[in-house]
């Protein structure tokens, strides 16, 4: 016998399923640096990635079911190769991209029984950082137009958190990817997480043409590693500088303290005399 489930329970249901799915995955961290955007996740595969080239400027990164992202990737390549080769190459843009997947994501969640457990972000670097474009797109087709940074998948609220804690505008790459790395390791106290175990891509606004570029696990190391000798040596700098300002370099005073004063106090004493001269020579002249 046929039962009835409301639309309201339907769409709770389906809502539900797809958050638990996104969940179970690994989170993906996008954010803003100086030169471009950075994309970063949490993915040891060399294959099967989760950040890919959409168009010149363009990039995208998803998590979820890989077949299912997978499948919105070469929809939005095939979108932009015609429209750009239709058109013009500068009418393929983020916006238009994200929403044609809002489309497509909303169909599927309202019709079928069976919604995408994906989460994606299509992301355009524009030529400074006030003009840069991320879109963040969820499982039933809404858009949301993000600035600075995203965490999605995982435990996106606690990596969420990290970047709001951490992030700070205009960054260089090294820092940027070390905020980035320690937002995913928020999720687990105890896991550190190794170059060779990220996947790493950028959308650098000073190259030319194709702006997009993975960065290979010795790179990424390299970035790392910088990030980390970072920290410190600022950390130094603001003592010295603190130690200068509170008092003089001991290599200084060491100098001041061997070199003896004493055949020139005669000479301050003698001041005062010569001082006390004209006074008598103006009495002599009386």
């Amino acid at each position: 016998m046929p039962f009835y489930v409301s639309p309201e329970q339907q769409m709770k249901d389906k809502a539900d399923y797809a958050r638990k799915g996104i969940a179970r995955g690994r989170s993906v961290v996008v954010l803003q640096y100086d030169d471009g955007i950075l994309f970063v996740a949490d993915n040891p595969s060399r294959a099967l990635h989760k950040i890919s080239e959409i168009y010149d400027r363009i990039a995208f990164a998803a998590v979820g079911k890989y077949n299912e992202f997978e499948n919105l990737r070469l929809g939005g390549v095939r979108y932009a190769d015609i429209n750009g080769y239709q058109y013009d190459r500068r009418d393929v843009t983020a916006r238009g991209l994200a929403n044609v997947y809002a489309q497509s994501l909303g169909t599927i969640f309202t019709e079928t029984n069976k919604p995408y457990e994906v989460e994606i972000v299509v992301a355009e670097v524009g030529d400074a950082a006030e003009t840069d474009q991320i879109y963040r797109l969820t499982f039933d087709g809404s858009v949301a137009d993000e600035h600075g940074y995203v965490a999605m998948g995982g435990q996106a609220e606690a990596v969420a958190q990290s970047l709001k804690d951490g992030y700070h505008e205009g960054s260089s790459l090294g820092a940027a990817l070390g905020t980035a790395v320690r937002a995913l390791e928020a999720q687990d106290s105890e896991r550190r997480l190794e170059a060779t175990s990220l996947e790493v891509a950028v959308l650098d606004r000073n190259r030319e043409h194709r702006l997009f570029k993975r960065l290979t696990a010795a790179r990424i190391g390299d970035l790392l590693s910088s990030a980390d000798e970072g920290a410190p040596a600022t950390a130094e700098g603001v003592e010295d500088a603190g130690g200068a300002g509170a008092s003089p370099d001991p290599g200084a005073d060491d100098d001041l303290l061997d070199l003896p004063d004493l055949p020139e106090s005669p000479k301050s004493a003698e001041g005062p005399k010569d001082a006390e001269g004209p006074k008598d020579a103006g009495k002599d002249e009386d």
